[in-house]
């Protein structure tokens, strides 16, 4: 079995790889291992748990507050809540950890365990790895008055949604309207009490969970229903999350979706006019698209480009004390308001941007254009050879020379399946596509499974 956490917690099809047992397992673990670590410095310690609507999320919190109480901690059983909310009360109440049940866009069968440190972070990988290996091993059970507490404390959703509004305060939203996909997820509640809370008419888009809905058909990862809801009641624009709210795409006003990228240019040049963008300094992946480091570029801001993965673009704003990063794919961070992506502040922020500056949202996003993006995944090939084969090597070096300063070629491993991902952009879709099939096609030949 390899190692249980992945990039993003623990992670698999629920009641199969992520049963109750096993759920219960890793609280316990957890508690002890942080303990042993003087992360509670000897006191009582304090957890709060929440999770997203999914049907399994209900036996799998009642495994995981279970877990905890039997080993000692004090639990706030938070509901259903997005996951930088966790990460947010995590810090606010001064918890000990926090823990989120979600498999974020993932489909409904699946679910997943984070853990958050004091303060609201994930935890190291150094700490995850103690984690594992003091699964199921034996330990002093607490009685009587030392076992854990549990309280339900569900109102504190509301302490979260006082958060976000403070973050775009004195700025309000009166007059402008918004469609919010809150994926029939966590946000369903928090998303639109938020934005009405500034004053914003909000329409909103599949926010009725029922504990099997969730991501389906809807959220970040189809926009297709927010594009015509956006149209059909002329809105300024529409916001979508995914089911645990922790990244946001845009429509705008026309129906033609802002990704990511195009988010993170918006906030750069905002938080850079207001002089806020420290180090005049943007962090995002080797995945975002080369038109958002030639906008970034026009505007004089830099743009430092991580590994795939929020936890490297994390990694990389905390070193360099930086507010903004994030994802193509919408995981925004800033840093200044939380401690991971969170898809109900990036929209407020954006909003926050059209309301300040009078402009909408096509026009704010303008300042990037979307170079085309072409992306082949070639499976049943020996990835391990993907960055060391001299003949894939000179045919990325020859693609890369042939594109010049009009494109670029990003080819690498999957990081969990057996394939290569080879992405290509150009100035024209003709020309990605082009390249990136002749590079796929070598793949296949160069990286043969013998």
């Amino acid at each position: 079995m390899g190692r249980l956490f992945g990039t993003d917690g623990v992670r698999g099809r629920a009641n199969e790889l992520l049963t109750a047992e096993l759920a219960l397992d890793l609280s316990v673990a957890a508690a002890h291992v942080l303990a042993e670590s003087g992360a509670f410095g000897g006191h009582r310690p304090s957890a709060v748990v929440g999770r997203d609507p999914r049907a399994s999320g209900e036996f799998l919190e009642a495994a995981v507050v279970a877990g905890l109480a039997s080993a000692g901690v004090n639990v706030h059983r938070l509901g259903v809540l997005p996951t930088p909310g966790v990460a947010y009360l995590t810090r606010s109440t001064k918890a000990d950890f926090g823990v989120m049940l979600s498999a974020s866009h993932n489909p409904m069968p699946d679910n997943g365990i984070k853990f958050f440190a004091r303060g609201g972070e994930k935890l190291d990988d150094a700490v995850e790895d103690l984690i594992e290996a003091r699964l199921r091993a034996p330990w002093p059970r607490p009685t009587g008055a030392d076992v854990g507490r549990v309280w339900n404390d569900t109102a504190l959703t509301d302490s979260y949604v006082r958060h976000l509004v403070r973050t775009v305060a004195p700025t309000r939203f009166d007059g402008i309207t918004v469609v919010l996909d809150c994926a029939n997820g966590a946000a369903h509640r928090a998303g639109p009490e938020a934005f009405e809370a500034l004053g914003a008419k909000v329409i909103r888009l599949h926010s009725e969970p029922d504990g099997i809905n969730i991501n389906e058909a809807c959220g970040s990862t189809h926009p297709e229903d927010l594009q015509a809801a956006v149209i059909e009641h002329g809105a300024d624009l529409g916001l979508a999350v995914d089911g645990d709210a922790d990244r946001c795409l845009a429509v705008d006003a026309a129906g033609e979706v802002v990704d990511g990228d195009q988010i993170l240019a918006v906030l750069a040049v905002a938080l850079s006019e207001q002089g806020r963008l420290v180090g005049n300094t943007l962090v995002a992946t080797v995945m975002s698209n080369l038109g958002l480091v030639q906008a970034m570029h026009s505007a004089d801001i830099a743009v430092q480009q991580t590994k795939v993965g929020d936890r490297y673009v994390l990694e990389a704003m905390k070193a360099g004390g930086y507010v903004l990063g994030g994802e193509q794919s919408g995981h925004v961070v800033l840093s200044e308001h939380a401690t991971t992506g969170d898809g109900i502040l990036t929209g407020l922020h954006l909003v926050r941007r059209m309301a300040t500056s009078g402009q909408p949202l096509a026009k704010l996003a303008s300042v990037m254009t979307r170079l085309p993006q072409v992306l082949i995944n070639v499976p049943g090939v020996d990835k391990t050879r993907a960055n060391s084969d001299p003949i894939l090597t000179r045919a990325v070096a020859d693609a890369t020379a042939e594109l010049g300063t009009t494109g670029r070629v990003l080819l690498r491993p999957s990081g969990t399946e057996s394939l290569v991902r080879v992405m290509v952009e150009a100035e024209t879709a003709d020309r990605a596509t082009a390249v990136a099939e002749h590079l796929a096609s070598v793949v296949r030949t160069t990286l043969t499974l013998t």
